[in-house]
Formats: structure tokens, C-alpha cells, sequence
């Protein structure tokens, strides 16, 4: 698979299955790119998967989950890599770690929302910001446990992404309102807990999410309301950002907004960093974590 054909499978996946995270959409071109790839020796294999990795990381999409998901899946399949001498024997090794990774992660979710939905009683009032796959499971798991409660859902500038995530909340029978993204202070005072999603997960236990994600646990912090996150563990990634700047640019910036020259000064960020400090709980298929937890288990992860 050339470049292209690599970005257009990619561009296939996320098409055909929307509930499918843009990370987990990268692992499977990954598989079919492993597959059909005719590298003759283990060097050259790992070097073509980087360079599919480092294509599938040009593209419009969330940038940040598809870097730390396909390293850490090429770290998972790699593992076994002085077990097996002959290479076709190896090759195959891989695809079944492959199988195995990407079976690990399917279930992800469900086990998030297990986890999640006790934390939202009956009769709550719930903020949460953007269009999030994650959130929408674990509150569609608490509308299952016959919990009623009450959502705001932030309109998301610039795609306004938080009216498909409203859409999909009164889909699943939940009450939702969307709110202007100014009006997350005014409406804070009325919310039991606000939930956000992460587009990534840093060292430290802060988060990497859509803009706005900061100053909604700012305005959380200072009306002493928990704020939760909710992520898969394929989205921890190793990056210890301290302040907003400390960003890279290609995860803050979509992928044609880079390779036009333009002057970033003047561009809107998609995402921002959060930092642990503002972060009541994580929600994770490795368990409730406290930020302080997550070093550890990013050690797990990469170690």
C-alpha cells in the first residue's frame, strides 16, 4: 500500500464505521497494511510500518489518539520480536498480536461505561462538552440502569460538534440541551458533575481534548464540581506538556492548516491541554485512576 492508498483506506474506515475511533480506524489500515506489505526482513517491516504510522498521522483527524494508539500497537506486537528467528514465522506472530491488540481494545468502552455509570445518580444534571463516544456510552449505560438525569451539551465551536453528540443524547432517549460555549460559567452553578472525553492522556494524568476542554474544568474547579474524564487506555500517550504552549503543533493543529504555511499565530487551536490539578477522576478499561496513577501506568504500557 502506497501513501495514498493508506490514507484513503484510512478515510474508508471512519466512513463506514463512525462509531469507530479515529485511533482504532488507524490500527486496522495498520493490519491491512501488515498483511500486504512484502518486506523480506524484520528491519524492514518495522521501518515500513513507522512510515505508515507517520502517513496516517497527516491527515484531518484526531492526531493525538492515532500517535499514542499505533505506537502503542506496534510496541504490543513487536514484543515477541526475539522469540521467533524466521521471519515468515514472525510475520505471523505479528498479524495474531495484531488480532489480539485490537480485540483488547474493542471492548474498551463497555468496560469504561461499567465503571462510569455508578457516578451518575439519579436525578443529576450533567455538562458535558463536545461529541464524545466514550461519554455517550457511559451515559446511555446509566439511561439503561433506569437513572433519570438531565444533560448540557456545549454547541463545540468552530464544527459545533456538540450538536451531533445532542442528537445522539435524544437518539438515546436522554434529555439534552445545547449551550453556547460562553455560557459554561453561567449554566455551571445548576450541574452535579460535569464528563468530558480526551483525545489524549499525558504523563501527568492531565488531558488532551477538544478547545474548551480547559476552561470548562477551570469554571468546574472553581464551583467545586467534580470533573471526570473518560478514556481508553490506547490514548495515553508519552508527553508531558506543562502549559497550553508546551503543545505540540501537529496535535494542536489539523494536518492542512500545517502544510499551508500559514501563520499559526492567527489559527484557532483544535484542542487544549487540561492539566491534572483540575481533574476529579480518570475512567479507563484499566481501571478508576486518580491523575497522580497515570505515570504508572503508561510505565505498564510502554515498558
Amino acid at each position: 500500500m502506497n501513501k495514498e492508498e493508506i490514507l484513503e483506506q484510512f478515510m474508508r474506515c471512519q466512513q463506514e464505521s463512525p462509531q469507530m475511533s479515529a485511533a482504532v480506524a488507524a490500527i486496522h489500515v495498520l493490519m491491512l497494511f501488515l498483511k500486504q506489505n512484502t518486506a523480506g526482513t524484520l528491519a524492514e517491516l518495522r521501518d515500513n510500518l513507522k512510515e505508515a504510522i507517520k502517513t496516517l498521522t497527516k491527515s484531518d483527524t484526531s492526531i493525538t489518539s492515532v500517535s499514542s494508539g499505533c505506537e502503542l500497537f506496534l510496541r504490543f506486537i513487536t514484543l515477541t520480536a526475539l522469540d521467533h528467528p524466521d521471519f515468515q514465522v514472525y510475520k505471523q506472530v505479528l498479524l495474531d498480536r495484531g488480532e489480539l491488540f485490537l480485540k483488547k481494545i474493542s471492548n474498551s468502552r463497555q468496560k469504561i461505561a461499567k465503571l462510569g455509570h455508578p457516578f451518575v445518580t439519579d436525578g443529576a444534571t450533567i455538562l458535558v462538552h463536545s461529541d464524545s463516544r466514550v461519554v455517550l456510552e457511559v451515559l446511555k449505560k446509566a439511561a439503561l440502569a433506569n437513572k433519570r438525569f438531565t444533560v448540557y451539551v456545549t454547541e463545540s465551536q468552530p464544527d459545533r460538534s456538540g450538536l451531533k453528540m445532542h442528537n445522539k443524547l435524544v437518539e438515546a432517549g436522554i434529555p439534552s440541551t445545547v449551550i453556547l460555549d460562553a455560557a459554561m460559567a453561567y449554566i455551571m452553578e445548576k450541574v452535579d458533575l460535569v464528563m468530558v472525553g480526551a483525545e489524549g492522556v499525558v504523563e501527568s494524568g492531565g488531558i488532551i481534548n477538544k478547545i474548551g476542554t480547559y476552561q470548562m474544568a477551570l469554571c468546574a474547579k472553581n464551583s467545586n464540581k467534580p470533573l471526570y474524564v473518560v478514556a481508553e487506555s490506547f490514548k495515553f500517550v508519552r508527553l508531558y506538556p506543562l502549559n497550553q504552549a508546551d503543545l505540540p503543533d501537529d496535535f494542536k493543529y489539523r494536518y492542512s492548516t500545517l502544510s499551508s504555511n500559514t501563520d499559526l499565530g492567527k489559527e484557532h487551536p483544535s484542542v487544549d491541554y487540561t492539566p491534572p490539578s483540575l481533574i476529579t477522576l480518570l475512567f479507563t478499561d484499566l481501571g478508576i485512576l486518580t491523575p497522580s496513577a497515570v505515570s504508572d501506568e503508561l510505565i505498564k504500557l510502554y515498558c
